[in-house]
């Protein structure tokens, strides 16, 4: 009775909390959508400073592209000669004559949000020092470039890795741009650098090597250039870099829980931690370890850029690691936190790990859980929502991505997948089955991703001239990039190069060298530089190698002349022989 009454009282004050609490209501598919946005970069984080919005800037244009490249190939059938609008942007400020056109390949989400990097950024960086122009390139099925009607699972068909990289190269061998229809500006008569970040690092990665005529270098910019179906090493950057104290507080109170659901399992000890952390109403305990897990997930988000940075990993890390309870209501559960602590096999760190415990559940109703209203929990949380899943219209622009690597690149981020001897960071409930419930639900996909559509390039070890590969230290993505050593064993170290540059940013997460910042902007004092020291130094050596690349080009064309003349002096001299 006296649990019960306590409990009473502590969903009372997270419902009381809710009321008074600011908070817009959480969309009814907000878990799936959070889930989902774990496997890529959420567009809101790409427009959060408040400068000149760059759409009011730069129109849009758009090229017909053929929905279908491949028409020797059976899974594209039935197959069509229609076309799609694919749209594009671009900024000729600093271009001049002999100038590359700098390609930034968007990815999966809007172009829009890639805009202010032809403002500032790598884009605008490539195109100053090179006398080039930039260009921001929107993805099949992302934004408004769509080839179909519909996303219904037969129409997302034409969603392939080899599709979208030939609409790329199409574009550049086809593309007009306004205001410069004199000039041939198409490749391979104007070198074309190709640059993208994560799924577009490894885009364009692969895009240097399938068009190599095409594309006279490419800049691979946390590219995961290894399609993984069970991605559990996305966390192991996380645990590695993480604050000990933190990181460790994560993985016992973790192990704490998974011991109380999987190994106890006792209906009545599920109730009481469900509870405890303000979540009673949370049907699957697959999606109650999900939202537990909401602070670990946050620290893809992290950026060197203030206005771009998610605060919420070091705000949650600085709650459980807080030597005082911060949360005085919380206090009226220490109980229960001490019986579930026991429970779940640490009764003899209980004064060790009851403060963090207590912190993290304040926390977690700050930050989510008191938002939840009017909403069930169920609702906000829950991953089973079967009339979600099946809507397929245009309006749905969260299939495409899930579409992606439920067929081709995997990235399925478990839990159950950490070896044996490491504590996870997240719930061993995590596991491929949960994880594919969108694959099965949405498009009808029971197995796994066929990943070596991907890997057949090259994977880990996928190199070539004139393409670079950069990576920050502790990007959660790194163990699926060219620098994944040590966290993955098949992936080896290489030398940097101007040929082929391979550069670790030391202390950087998601590709932070496609960032920058207006000169008014930029700090140049210490003790907080901005950009920092090893993201200037990671742009400058871009700078460097691409003017290289380009001095390489000027070469080949002053050569050329010769090189032709010698051709057509040998067919002439064949032609005479007897």
């Amino acid at each position: 009775m006296v649990l019960i009454n306590k409990l009473s009282v502590i969903c009372a004050w997270f419902g009381l909390s809710s009321a008074i609490t600011e908070y817009s209501p959480l969309d009814i598919n907000h878990g799936i959508k959070e889930k989902l946005s774990r496997t890529t970069i959420k567009e809101g984080s790409l427009l959060r400073r408040a400068d000149t919005n760059p759409s009011t800037l730069y129109p849009a244009y758009n090229l017909s592209v053929p929905i279908d490249h491949f028409h020797n190939e059976t899974k594209y059938e039935p197959h069509t000669n229609e076309t799609f609008n694919l749209r594009y942007w671009f900024d000729a400020t600093y271009y001049k004559p002999g100038g590359p056109v700098i390609v930034l390949q968007s990815g999966e989400t809007s172009g829009v949000g890639r805009l202010r990097f032809l403002q500032k950024g790598i884009v605008y960086q490539i195109a100053k020092a090179t006398g080039g122009l930039g260009v921001i390139l929107e993805h099949r099925y992302y934004g408004t470039s769509m080839p179909t009607p519909d996303l219904s699972t037969e129409n997302l068909r034409f969603l392939t890795f080899d599709q979208a990289l030939a609409d790329q190269a199409y574009f550049a061998k086809n593309v007009k741009f306004a205001g410069l229809e004199d000039l041939d500006l198409t490749a391979p008569n104007t070198p074309w650098i190709a640059y993208g970040g994560s799924y577009a690092g490894a885009f364009v990665a692969v895009i240097r090597k399938v068009y190599p005529d095409v594309f006279w270098g490419a800049i691979s910019s946390s590219g995961v250039v290894e399609a993984i179906y069970d991605y559990w090493q996305y966390f192991e950057p996380i645990r590695v870099y993480g604050e000990p104290t933190c990181i460790e507080y994560i993985q016992k109170i973790t192990n704490m829980a998974d011991n109380i659901l999987i190994k106890l399992n006792k209906t009545e000890t599920t109730v009481e931690l469900k509870g405890a952390f303000g979540l009673p109403n949370v049907t699957h305990n697959e999606d109650f370890m999900n939202v537990l897990a909401y602070g670990v997930t946050s620290w893809q988000g992290k950026n060197w850029d203030p206005a771009l940075n998610d605060p919420d990993f070091d705000y949650f890390c600085g709650n459980i690691t807080s030597d005082s309870v911060l949360y005085p209501e919380i206090q009226l559960i220490s109980n229960n936190v001490t019986d579930l602590l026991k429970k779940g096999g640490y009764e003899s760190e209980i004064s060790k790990l009851t403060a963090p415990v207590l912190n993290w559940v304040g926390w977690l109703a700050n930050h989510t859980v008191n938002r939840c209203a009017p909403r069930t929990q169920d609702q906000c949380y829950g991953q089973r929502n079967s009339t979600f899943y099946q809507q397929d219209d245009i309006k749905q622009t969260w299939r495409a991505w899930p579409y992606q690597y439920c067929t081709e690149w995997g990235y399925l981020q478990t839990g159950s997948g950490v070896p044996v001897d490491i504590l996870p960071l997240v719930s061993r409930l995590s596991t491929l089955e949960w994880n594919s419930i969108v694959c099965v639900e949405a498009f009808n996909i029971s197995t796994p991703p066929d990943v070596e559509i991907i890997n057949k390039h090259g994977g880990f070890n996928l190199a070539y001239p004139r393409l670079a590969m950069i990576d920050g230290d502790r990007d959660p993505w790194r163990p699926a990039t060219a620098h994944a050593s040590p966290f993955n064993e098949t992936a080896i170290n290489r030398t940097n190069t101007a040929s082929e540059p391979y550069i670790l940013i030391e202390g950087a997460v998601h590709h932070w060298d496609e960032n920058g910042l207006f000169p008014n902007q930029t700090v140049d004092y210490p003790p907080n530089l901005l950009p920092p020291p090893p993201v200037r130094a990671a742009q400058a050596q871009i700078l460097t190698f691409v003017q290289e690349w380009m001095r390489e080009w000027k070469l080949q064309q002053d050569t050329k002349p010769e090189v032709e003349t010698g051709r057509a002096l040998g067919q002439a001299l064949l032609k005479a022989s007897p």
